[in-house]
């Protein structure tokens, strides 16, 4: 495949140089910067990750309790995803669908194509020799939200895409890591740009999220604006926990995108697709 690159605007963290005359040495690293760059629009793919329809509060309190994220999960999705998604399906870039949680993907012709591609899935991981204690010390976590779980399952039950994350035509969709790969390579792609929820859990530990991908050799990078995260009582009111996700892929996996400068990446595509 030639060679076409594009140039984007990147973010990215300097973790260094620790200054041991500070107080605290780690205030002398650089921090954010950005930075001119380019990507291979051939070669990217944005992924959208579990954006799901979770219902509403009145069907699901339990679930909502336990999921504060939802109501941000839902303003991204209706105020950023028609934008970003119109622009990624009228440029050269892939669009994948990186689902979970139910079986609300089975039967659409992008996940029949990536379970084709993929072939047979590979073995279990072996697992540990449970044993009494271990099980009493997963239960007690258990009953912690046992007064939730049955709102939470029946949300599961009946998740399915948001109207404006719904795969269009034959869109690849895939549910874990070994059938994302098959459509990367199957696309020639090596660069995964991931949206949805939440950048702090799914996006980084779910099969198919960034620490799969990133040990293929994937570059995995994200887009700020199309996200947020899991917070807890002391980091949801600034939310805290997405800046320290943010800082985490921008050192370990790729880089991160501002949602203009991406946009306006993807505007020099323009009559490729």
């Amino acid at each position: 495949m030639a060679e076409c690159s594009i140039p984007i605007r990147a973010r990215y963290y300097e973790q260094f140089d620790a200054d041991y005359s500070l107080d605290v040495p780690g205030e002398g690293f650089g921090g954010w910067k950005s930075a001119e760059l380019e990507i291979n629009p051939d070669r990217t793919a944005l992924v959208v990750m579990h954006a799901w329809d979770c219902g509403t509060y009145e069907q699901f309190p339990g679930w909502w309790k336990r999921v504060e994220y939802i109501p941000r999960a839902n303003e991204i999705v209706q105020e950023v995803f028609p934008t970003l998604l119109g622009a990624v399906r009228a440029s050269p870039l892939q669009l994948f669908h990186v689902v979970g949680g139910g079986s609300y993907y089975r039967d659409l012709p992008g996940h029949e194509r990536a379970v084709e591609l993929a072939g047979p899935a590979p073995a279990a991981l072996e697992q540990v020799e449970p044993d009494p204690s271990l099980g009493r010390l997963r239960q007690f976590k258990q009953d912690l939200i046992a007064h939730d779980l049955e709102d939470t399952r029946r949300g599961f039950e009946q998740v399915d895409f948001p109207a404006e994350a719904r795969p269009l035509g034959d869109e690849a969709v895939a549910e874990n890591a070994h059938q994302l790969l098959a459509l990367c390579r199957d696309a020639g792609v090596n660069h995964l740009v991931y949206v949805g929820f939440a950048i702090n859990w799914c996006l980084l530990l779910s099969p198919g999220g960034m620490a799969d991908m990133s040990r293929h050799g994937v570059m995995c990078s994200t887009i700020g604006e199309a996200t947020t995260a899991v917070e807890n009582r002391e980091t949801a009111r600034e939310e805290l926990c997405k800046q320290i996700a943010l800082w985490r892929v921008a050192l370990a996996f790729g880089y991160v995108f501002d949602l203009e400068d991406f946009l306006a990446a993807l505007g020099n595509t323009e009559g490729r697709r």
